[in-house]
Parts: structure tokens; C-alpha cells; sequence
């Protein structure tokens, strides 16, 4: 207000209170204006990406549907958007209609190309070191079930997962380093779909802290 007072003052040697306040009120339009548009900007996601899964990131033997928010199939899935913000949450939904699944990953992993995928199939033995699950958990699913991934990297580096909103506490990963993505790993032979959530109005449960944010598109590959 000061400064469009001293506007005002300096464009006019006579004003009068209307000329004040309408100088006011067109400037600190503007400012509102300029704070909405940021905003705006850093809601968005950058042109020609998108928050969904990527194609390019996950294995061959996985199945994008619905604009690349819901997965099949089987193997590791990662999504476009890495985390880079302090404290992150985001909630998978699930579709088991068959019954119950034990051996559904979820969690965080390091990007990931086709290379990958092609030395994968060649070997042998595989582990969580060199299949891309080393910073993930197996979750214990039902039909209908919402499992929700926490991830913090300020202070301690640490993963946390819920299911249905309650903490499971004994699957937590401590300590990670490096760009890491929302991912899922999906085992061969069941009749699972599971849609990721990254949208805070689409959340189905509470993050476990108020700290923890939706996802923030910042760099993204689809």
C-alpha cells in the first residue's frame, strides 16, 4: 500500500481518496493477479507432460490404461513425475475382484529404461537389487483397499506405507538416496488393476502428516 500511495502522491499534485484507493486497489489487483498466475504455473504440469505412469519407465509386460493412471499386467511400473519436494504422499486404489493378493509391491524406485528391462531378461536370478524393488514392500491387498506411500527426504530419508489409513509401521524403509519415482510391482498371474492417485481431491485417506503434500510436477517424463 505504501508504494501505491507514493505512486500516486508523485503522478498527481492533487488526489483525492478515491484516486488513493483506486490506485490501491488496481495495484494490489495486479499483485493478486501475478500471485494467481504462479500459482497456476507451478499447479501445472509442464507442457507435454503429464502426472500418470510412464511407458518409457515401466516393463514391457505392463498394461497403461485410463490416461495412464491405472496399471496392469505385470512387472514394475513407474510413475513420470519424480519427488522433489520435501514430504510427498500419494494413494494407489485397488481392483482385486478375485480374491487377495500377497505379493503386490509398492514404494520408490530409480529411473529406469528400456536397457534396463532387456538386461533384466537375461538374467538368471533376480533381487530386489537388481529388479528395481530395492526401495519397496510387499502389501498384503484386498478388493477395494487404498494403500497409501508416504515419502520424506528432509531430516531422515524414509518411506512409510497405510493401508486404509492405518500405518504399518514394520514395512517403513529407512534412509535413500537419489531421484526416485512413485512406483508398483505387480506379480505375474492375478487379476489386479491398481490406479495411482496423485491428486489431493481424489485421496481417499488422511496423509499421515500434515507435511506430507500431493505430488508437485516439477520435471516429468511420460
Amino acid at each position: 500500500r505504501r508504494h501505491c500511495l507514493s505512486y500516486s502522491t508523485v503522478s498527481s499534485s492533487s488526489f483525492t481518496t478515491s484516486n488513493i484507493m483506486g490506485g490501491c486497489c488496481s495495484c494490489l489487483k495486479g499483485e493478486a493477479d501475478t500471485k494467481e498466475s504462479e500459482m497456476t504455473a507451478r499447479a501445472s504440469a509442464p507442457k507435454g507432460k503429464s502426472m500418470s505412469l510412464s511407458r518409457k519407465m515401466s516393463a514391457p509386460t505392463i498394461e497403461l490404461e485410463k490416461g495412464g493412471m491405472k496399471v496392469s499386467g505385470n512387472g514394475l511400473a513407474l510413475a513420470g513425475v519424480c519427488i522433489e519436494q520435501d514430504a510427498a504422499y500419494w494413494e494407489w486404489h485397488i481392483e482385486l475382484p478375485d480374491g487377495k493378493s500377497e505379493d503386490t509391491m509398492f514404494g520408490i524406485s530409480t529411473s529406469k529404461d528400456r536397457k534396463f528391462y532387456r538386461d533384466l531378461e537375461e538374467q538368471d536370478d533376480e533381487s530386489p537389487q537388481t529388479n528395481g524393488t530395492a526401495l519397496m514392500k510387499k502389501v498384503f491387498l484386498e478388493d477395494g483397499d487404498t494403500v497409501g506411500v508416504a515419502v520424506q527426504q528432509s531430516d531422515l530419508p524414509m518411506v512409510q506405507f497405510l493401508v486404509n489409513g492405518e500405518p504399518l509401521h514394520e514395512l517403513a524403509i529407512n534412509r535413500f538416496r537419489g531421484t526416485v519415482y512413485p512406483s508398483i510391482h505387480l506379480p505375474a498371474g492375478e487379476n489386479l488393476k491398481v490406479a495411482l492417485v496423485l491428486e489431493e481431491n481424489d485421496f481417499r485417506q488422511e496423509p499421515p502428516h500434515v507435511r506430507f503434500g500431493p505430488v508437485i510436477v516439477a520435471r516429468a517424463i511420460v
